[in-house]
């Protein structure tokens, strides 16, 4: 089993405003594929956006391979929400058992995308969809975790998701047009950190970085209310091409027939 816990956004850290709108925002958007189905969302962290899907879902589970992750989810929701320890490699269900599956932020931190979506191709029911959010690795200032294994980009996904037997449609958030002031100032000390090898590579370290451009951080609640910020539908975006505009890509990939 692996630790991922300081590279997870948990409860009460001190993080920028737009990291807690961001997570919010990817389960704004995934609720709507889950009202009334059997959902499970594989590496779900502390579990922030679990009571969210859970209010709308028929049935929701939530797993995570770090042990720690999954304690805290379950000292926060109780019996509100199964949560247990999964390696998203063997999915502890039945065939054709499930109506969605879940992966946020996540998909480059597995040995294996191809296996996952096997394993995914074997629990989804005939209709079933995986939804999936992803740090744009296309962007200039891109700055991968020091525990992931491939990132993908919107063409490259496409083709990973064609040849597993899914059809996909892709969805970008957060342009980097619109960034404020503050956040260009960032994006900027962020490039020159990476090139100079300065970038921290926890959640913990990539603190000061924060905390220099905006001054005052927010705390990272234990359970997400998307209702609460102004959401904006991500954009249609082609999955033949690569994005370089949008900080966050989204996909859904359904069962082809």
């Amino acid at each position: 089993m692996g630790d991922y816990s300081s590279v997870t956004e948990l409860a009460n850290d001190e993080v920028s405003q737009e990291q807690v709108e961001r997570l919010a925002h990817r389960y704004h958007w995934a609720g709507a594929y889950c009202v009334g189905k059997d959902v499970l969302e594989v590496a779900c962290g502390a579990g922030q956006g679990l009571g969210y899907l859970a209010g709308m879902a028929k049935s929701l589970r939530g797993g995570d391979i770090t042990e720690s992750l999954v304690e805290s989810a379950r000292s926060h929701y109780g019996d509100r929400v199964r949560i247990e320890l999964m390696d998203a490699m063997e999915l502890p269900f039945s065939p054709a058992s499930l109506d969605v599956v879940i992966l946020f932020e996540a998909l480059y931190y597995l040995p294996s995308a191809a296996e996952f979506l096997q394993e995914c191709r074997r629990v989804l029911r005939p209709g079933g969809v995986v939804l999936i959010a992803l740090a744009n690795k296309d962007l200039f200032d891109f700055n991968p975790s020091p525990f992931s294994t491939k990132y993908f980009g919107v063409p490259e996904l496409h083709a990973l998701l064609s040849q597993s037997g899914f059809g996909s449609q892709f969805w970008g958030a957060y342009p980097v047009a619109a960034a404020s002031t503050g956040q260009k100032i960032l994006r900027l000390a962020k490039t020159l950190a990476v090139k100079l090898n300065l970038m921290p590579k926890t959640m913990a370290g990539k603190k000061w970085l924060k905390r220099l451009v905006f001054g005052g951080l927010t705390r990272m609640p234990p359970e997400i209310d998307p209702q609460l910020f102004n959401y904006l539908p991500p954009v249609n975006i082609p999955s033949d091409s690569i994005d370089s505009c949008r900080k966050v890509i989204y996909c859904v990939a359904h069962l082809k027939d």
